[in-house]
């Protein structure tokens, strides 16, 4: 019915009202959907935002591991190349050392007077402190590049005793100090390399800061672990200076003074630390100020039986000095070092060929009525030669093992496994002439 037809006031309100309603209604529902519409839109803002933050953040992560990756790269690099000038130095620095340790040694053997040989003294002790510097740092160096890498087997610790001994009772004589070793049966699992420098480090200090009394080195059984026990009747270790003796150039001076004592390097027990590190022996000690110190090494037991030491204390007793006469082909490519070793083995009456490469050694060898006794060579030759190869092929063309000795500042393992395949001696530049006058007289005895 159309509203003008009605004419019910009451019932027109009514329909007023529903109208209204309605209306009301429609646009609630209108302003419903635009606030959702509105909220759509802020969402899919919203979420568009986050992905690009994301995004952004993917991208910076992405250069994160882009220049890390150059980063990690770069740090090998500066690495290898650490180790490669390790390797240098350790040769470089060390081969003029051996000149003037050599040239110093003939020195002495022509000094007649009394005030000449004490200058001369003088000069090898300062060379010796010189050499003990430059090693050490050079050691610390290369733990700290984490190029030094042990090489573990069984290790006879009384053949290593027996070693230590030989080399520590002229100290402790001269300072009126007992040094005792307590026999040992067993073998560890070790370095032997890197535990003897450990145990020549700590009986070194042991013997430098003790007035009198003596040393004793002994081993306990713990279980799968020996523990090797240096103690000695020193000044001992002040309680707040126990962390800081592992550091590089301590010397606990006031403790040295109030006993009378001369300091060494201060970096005998960093060395120590580190090696021990490297090894996986832990070292502790106990000390009491003014009575003494007792340092301890922990080492695995070894999986094999202990090797009798009758060798090895043979080998460093030489059997004589005889070197009149002996024939010796020595290849060396330092113009100083090979005037300085031939000087001392002429000093010795040794007859000397040298020779700088392989070639040249073997043209040295064509005069049949001069066949060399022994061979003495640096590792490192003119042209990129080996000394072990050369030794190889002078015996091979001689046809016989003749005693040969390597000579080098190269300290690394696969020189000293090298040297160990062939049957051939190796010693240490700067050498102490002493010693090699010893092993020379042992190879040719």
């Amino acid at each position: 019915m159309p509203l003008r037809d009605i004419d019910d006031l009451e019932r027109l309100k009514k329909i007023n009202v529903a109208l209204v309603s309605r209306v009301e209604r429609s646009m609630d529902q209108q302003g419903n959907a635009f606030s959702l519409f509105q909220t759509a839109i802020s969402l899919e803002n919203r979420v568009r935002n986050r992905t690009e933050e994301l995004h952004a953040t993917l991208r910076r992560l992405e250069q994160s591991n882009i220049d890390l990756s150059a980063a990690k790269e770069s740090a090998e690099l500066a690495n290898l190349s650490k180790t490669r000038f390790l390797a240098a130095a350790s040769h470089d620095v060390l081969q003029p050392l051996n000149a003037a340790h050599l040239s110093v040694s003939a020195l002495a053997e022509v000094q007649a007077s009394d005030e000449g040989r004490k200058l001369v003294r003088q000069v090898e002790r300062s060379l010796e402190t010189m050499e003990d510097l430059l090693r050490t740092l050079l050691d610390i160096s290369k733990l700290d590049a984490g190029v030094v890498q042990p090489e573990i087997g069984d290790v006879s610790l009384e053949a290593l005793f027996s070693s230590l001994r030989s080399d520590f009772l002229p100290e402790a004589a001269k300072k009126g100090l007992s040094l005792k070793f307590r026999p040992v049966n067993v073998a560890v699992r070790s370095d032997r390399t890197l535990l003897r420098r450990i145990l020549q480090n700590i009986l070194s200090n042991a013997l430098r800061y003790t007035r009198s009394g003596g040393v004793l080195v002994g081993t306990r059984h713990r279980g799968d672990t020996i523990r090797i026990d240096v103690a000695d009747t020193g000044c001992g270790i002040p309680e707040d200076q126990r962390e800081a003796v592992f550091e590089e150039f301590h010397r606990g001076t006031s403790t040295l003074a109030d006993a009378g004592l001369a300091g060494g390097l201060g970096l005998g027990l960093a060395i120590v630390r580190r090696m021990a590190a490297a090894l996986g022996h832990p070292v502790t000690f106990s000390s009491k100020v003014g009575r003494g110190t007792i340092f301890h090494i922990d080492v695995p037991v070894g999986m094999a039986a202990a090797e009798p030491a009758v060798a090895a204390a043979d080998m460093e007793r030489p059997r004589g000095y005889g070197l009149f006469g002996t024939k010796v082909l020595l290849v060396e490519n330092d113009a100083d070092v090979l005037s300085a070793m031939t000087s001392l083995l002429e000093r010795w009456q040794c007859l000397v060929r040298a020779a700088t490469s392989t070639d040249d050694a073997l043209d040295l060898l064509g005069d049949t009525a001069w066949v060399p006794d022994i061979v003495i060579a640096d590792q490192h030759l003119d042209g990129g030669d080996l000394g072990t190869s050369t030794i190889a092929e002078v015996r091979d063309y001689l046809g016989r093992t003749v005693p040969a000795l390597i000579v080098t500042a190269d300290g690394s393992e696969p020189v000293a496994k090298a040297a160990r395949a062939a049957g051939i001696e190796l010693m240490r530049k700067p050498l102490k002439p002493a010693q090699l006058r010893a092993l020379l007289a042992h190879l040719l005895a």
